[in-house]
């Protein structure tokens, strides 16, 4: 009896935290391409094709709330309807975007799930910049010869100079902005009573927290700086 009365009490709380979760991902997906519409910034001359947007930190944070296969069904969601709004690179294009995309978001998500704290956030954001900086140089090498009618000879040539600084810039900016917010962002959810407050969550240590704000803080600086001089500003 006390088991049945249990199930009767938390199936309608379990419901309600369902539709929530449904909520805030559509939200969040909704931001994560309202991003990409209004920003997309080409940051190194060489390759003026590809842009710096900010989708990736958006999502990140999602997947840290919720866990990388949320993360990995935002990009597909927010990729896919960049393919048939925005973007002109077709079906090709929006395979590498969503490879992209995931190659950051999801390993970070899956290294922070494991045990939520800031030191795993951060070796999770860096993970993902690693691999999606590989394979983003894999598959433009592959890729973009046959996609864009160019020599590979070409692309290789642009791979160190420009095609690995430009995804680790890129990753680099997107952690940074996720691991900025995301603990202002998950506290302002609580209070909202839109997602459940964890026991560990008082856990959290404030020196961990001050150091993950530094830490960002440092890493948007020094990839701004190194924007501003691969666009010859100083």
């Amino acid at each position: 009896m006390t088991n049945n009365k249990q199930k009767t009490l938390t199936a309608p709380a379990e419901n309600s935290y369902k539709i929530k979760k449904m909520v805030i991902l559509g939200i969040i997906t909704a931001m994560a391409f309202v991003s990409v519409v209004f920003f997309r910034l080409p940051i190194i001359p060489s390759v003026p094709f590809l842009d710096l947007e900010f989708k990736s930190a958006i999502i990140l944070i999602g997947a840290f709330i919720f866990g990388p296969l949320s993360g990995l069904s935002m990009t597909l969601a927010v990729c896919i309807i960049e393919m048939f709004t925005i973007s002109d690179t077709g079906v090709i294009g929006c395979i590498m975007n969503i490879l992209s995309t995931a190659c950051l978001v999801c390993p970070a998500a899956f290294v922070y799930k494991k045990k939520q704290t800031a030191l795993r956030a951060i070796i999770g954001v860096i993970i993902g910049a690693i691999l999606m900086t590989f394979a983003m140089v894999l598959w433009n090498y592959i890729v973009t010869p046959i996609y864009m009618g160019v020599p590979r000879e070409m692309v290789v040539k642009l791979l160190i100079p420009a095609f690995i600084p430009f995804n680790l810039l890129k990753a680099g900016l997107n952690g940074g902005v996720a691991l900025f917010i995301y603990k202002f962002a998950i506290t302002a959810l609580q209070k909202a009573n839109l997602i459940p407050k964890k026991e560990n969550d008082n856990k959290s240590s404030l020196t961990g927290i001050i150091g993950t704000v530094v830490l960002s803080v440092f890493i948007i600086l020094t990839c701004i700086l190194i924007i501003l001089a691969f666009n010859g500003v100083f």
